[in-house]
């Protein structure tokens, strides 16, 4: 099994929920449903992948990742492109702070 960093299994995770949310912008945020004996890659070539994943391997997989800091924001560019942000995306009142209006 290729060795896969939970950074890359969380984009990909951010990936799928943005493309079944994106026909419901102005809705309240939805949970994600990730489960412990799935993997989920963001590929090379940028395709979304799952994989179901076993427990052998388990020991190898965690070498190298890293755990996502709570408060983390995943979002993809004009440009396509993944992107992450460490801080602040809520205001005061638990609205998001880019959301339109």
């Amino acid at each position: 099994m290729t060795c896969i960093s939970t950074k890359t299994v969380l984009t990909v995770a951010v990936l799928v929920g943005f493309s079944t949310c994106a026909l419901a912008q102005g809705a309240a945020p939805t949970p994600w449903e990730l489960r412990q004996d799935m993997g989920y890659a963001y590929g090379r070539d940028g395709k979304t992948l799952a994989y179901k994943m076993g427990t052998n391997n388990a020991g190898l997989l965690l070498k190298g990742a890293k755990k996502v800091p709570k408060g983390t924001l995943f979002f993809i560019g004009q440009n396509g492109q993944l992107y992450m942000r460490s801080g602040p995306y809520l205001e005061g009142d638990g609205k998001f702070m880019f959301g339109s209006d």
